[in-house]
C-alpha cells in the first residue's frame, strides 16, 4: 500500500496550488493523509476529487466546517499498520518520547504537522513520528516537501519527498 503524506498546505492563499508532483503522488497512492491546515472544506472536497480516499484532522487554522468534519486527532489503520495523526505535536524537546507515551499502545507511528518543517524520527522500540514538512508554505523549511509511506505487511516505512 503506498500512502501520500501532506500537511499545512493553507489552501486557497492567491495564486499557490499543491505542485504537479504533489497532485501526481496523491493521485498514484492508495491513501492519503492529511495532518491538518487544509483552512477550507473546500480544499478537503479537492483533495478527495484526485482519487485516492483522505484521512485527516484539523488544524489550527482550519475553519468552523472543517473542525466539524474532521477530529483532532486519529488512528488510521493501513494495511495492517496503525497511524496516529494529529496537527500540533507540541516542542521539539522531548517530542519522540511525548508522542510515544501518548500513542505507543494504539499506533507504531504518528503523522503531524504544524512546524511546516519536515521530520522523522524513530524510538529504539520502533515508534516513528513523522511530519510531511508543508508543499505550498514552506516557511523555515530550506524547500517544499510531502511524505510518502509504503505499508507491506504492516511494515511501516517513511519518505520525505523535495517537491
Amino acid at each position: 500500500m503506498r500512502i501520500a503524506i501532506v500537511s499545512d498546505t493553507h489552501l486557497p492563499r492567491g495564486a499557490r496550488q499543491l505542485p504537479e508532483e504533489c497532485v501526481r503522488r496523491i493521485a498514484a497512492a492508495d491513501l492519503l493523509l492529511h495532518a491538518g491546515d487544509f483552512s477550507t472544506a473546500e480544499v478537503l472536497r479537492e483533495l478527495e476529487a484526485i482519487g485516492p480516499p483522505v484521512m485527516g484532522v484539523h488544524g489550527n487554522v482550519d475553519s468552523a466546517e472543517l473542525r466539524r468534519l474532521l477530529p483532532a486527532e486519529r488512528v488510521v489503520e493501513a494495511d495492517g499498520a496503525r497511524i496516529a495523526m494529529l496537527h500540533d505535536a507540541g516542542p521539539r524537546a522531548g517530542r519522540l518520547s511525548r508522542m510515544q507515551t501518548r500513542f505507543g499502545e494504539r499506533a507504531q507511528a504518528l503523522v503531524f504537522g504544524h512546524s511546516h518543517l519536515p521530520l522523522h524520527e524513530q524510538a529504539e522500540d520502533g515508534f516513528q513520528i513523522f511530519n510531511p514538512g508543508s508543499p505550498t508554505e514552506r516557511r523555515r523549511a530550506p524547500r517544499h516537501t510531502m511524505g510518502m509511506a509504503r505499508v507491506e505487511g504492516g511494515r511501516l516505512q517513511f519518505e520525505l519527498v523535495d517537491l
